[in-house]
């Protein structure tokens, strides 16, 4: 089994830092938010669609999908009691010349085999669409 660890302190009541290995990331625990920052629904989207690229990158070479870029936007909706995400949407954009069906067997791979996308998916409605770049 895979282990992970982060750390993340409190720089002040405007900020924190989470570090892991030789990364770190600008957390946003400023109640008024901050601009400069994710929040942590932002980081928890921004987790989902890091899985999603990684899991294209390894999908990928195993089925020799050819592509010449990918982006991932994601939706969030929030319920205020019991504070939750409700449902995530995403569109993963994928800029390709590989047919319909290819896409489509890219996107299965994806969902079947991501882990933060498999936790997510259990504790909330997460769903989405491949689709083609506009040339």
């Amino acid at each position: 089994m895979l282990e992970y660890r982060i750390e993340a302190r409190r720089i002040d009541a405007h900020g924190a830092v989470a570090t892991t290995k030789q990364a770190e990331i600008v957390l946003d625990p400023d109640l008024a938010g901050r601009p400069d920052a994710f929040n942590p629904a932002e980081l928890l989207l921004a987790s989902v669609a890091a899985c999603m690229l990684k899991g294209i990158e390894r999908v990928t070479p195993m089925i020799r999908f050819e592509l010449r870029g990918v982006a991932v936007k994601l939706h969030g909706v929030r319920q205020d009691s019991p504070p939750k995400l409700v449902s995530i949407d995403y569109e993963l954009v994928i800029d390709t010349d590989e047919t319909d069906q290819r896409l489509e067997l890219l996107h299965k791979n994806v969902r079947k085999y991501g882990t933060i996308s498999n936790t997510v998916a259990e504790a909330t409605r997460l769903q989405g669409l491949i689709r083609r770049a506009a040339p």
